[in-house]
């Protein structure tokens, strides 16, 4: 066996994957619902296998003659219509891929899971040995939470994984799996008079992309890395954009108390009209932990060496812009995805 299969390889986290395992001379297949919206996103050397993370026997014809996997598909939003969706997609789906890989006798798995399973106090520091025996805040959070026992449950009856924990995911990459890039382009776009409080640690996703690479060549099974640059707050996320592009002013703070209140009117209107909140509480749930996870593990044991915010950001305008600056249009009414989830594909 000698392929290597991605899930989540349409979304930013295992896009970028495949682009580093493909600059490896890696035979390299991916999971996909659609094939034809793939093809429009994947290089055409990837072998794709039409099929679903939550369909087991699509999980067990795509792992076949599969010697590594890795499983990057997820759901990272912090409010979805219907949350039970978080479960059946981040819980079912990786018990699927577990199961398959078990029975394929994988050489290693590696495992995309988040920064959000960890515990620590609002704006605390935290390392890999933090993993959170409590549950978590959001049904995103709480569904990473079961996913990521059980993968550690599988290595004890001997699955070869490695556990990832990304921070919030920006950079090049499909423009309908953003990440963090929806909160730089509307940034950009001068979309956004105002910023909620909080922060957030970020990673640039061809440095997450790198790490997970690392990680399967020399890491043990059970070991854990967190791969996260830094963290930042929105204000000062958006003047790196704005001091990237040259044009432009750093919007202004938006109050707690109002942040608290657009949440509960845009989950009661969501809830009405099926369309996402502008902003939720999910979301000020997290950037109200202001959290800074340690990735000295990381950068020591796996020589992991990521790119500064400012420069990821330079170059994200630069795949998001390729024509140069962006010419300020209107805000809309919503957006087209949530930009503020940490974490996986």
């Amino acid at each position: 066996m000698s392929k290597t299969l991605v899930t989540g390889a349409t979304g930013l986290v295992g896009y970028n994957i495949v682009q580093a395992l493909l600059s490896q001379d890696r035979e390299t297949r991916a999971l996909v619902r659609s094939v034809e919206r793939a093809r429009e996103i994947l290089p055409a050397d990837v072998e794709l296998i039409q099929g679903d993370v939550t369909d087991a026997e699509s999980v067990r014809d795509a792992a076949e003659d599969c010697s590594v996997i890795y499983h990057a598909a997820g759901l990272p939003e912090q409010w979805l219509a219907d949350p039970d969706a978080f479960r059946r997609v981040n819980v079912e789906g990786t018990r699927n891929l577990t199961s398959a890989a078990l029975e394929n006798g994988v050489e290693k798995f590696v495992f995309i899971s988040t920064v959000d399973i960890f515990a620590a106090p609002p704006g605390g520091e935290f390392d890999e040995s933090a993993v959170d025996p409590g549950r978590k805040g959001t049904p995103y959070e709480r569904s990473k939470q079961e996913a990521d026992r059980l993968v550690v449950d599988c290595v004890r009856q001997g699955l070869p994984a490695v556990f990832i924990h990304p921070a919030a995911v920006y950079g090049p990459g499909p423009a309908s799996s953003p990440g963090l890039n929806l909160f730089l382009e509307q940034v950009a776009r001068r979309e956004v008079p105002m910023v909620p409080p909080g922060s957030l640690p970020v990673v640039f996703a061809p440095d997450l992309a790198d790490g997970c690479l690392r990680a399967e060549r020399s890491a043990s099974p059970g070991e854990r890395f967190i791969l996260s640059e830094s963290s930042l707050d929105f204000r000062g996320a958006a003047r790196v954009v704005i001091e990237a592009l040259g044009v432009g002013t750093v919007p202004k703070l938006m109050p707690l108390w109002f942040a608290q209140l657009l949440a509960v009117a845009g989950e009661w209107f969501a809830d009405l009209t099926g369309r996402p909140p502008l902003i939720h509480r999910g979301q000020l749930h997290v950037l109200q932990w202001q959290i800074h996870p340690n990735s000295a593990k990381a950068r020591h044991d796996l020589g992991w060496a990521p790119l500064s915010f400012s420069e990821g950001v330079r170059r994200t305008i630069g795949h998001l812009f390729p024509m140069g600056p962006p010419t300020y249009r209107p805000p809309k009414p919503y957006a087209k995805r949530q930009a503020l989830s940490t974490g996986d594909a």
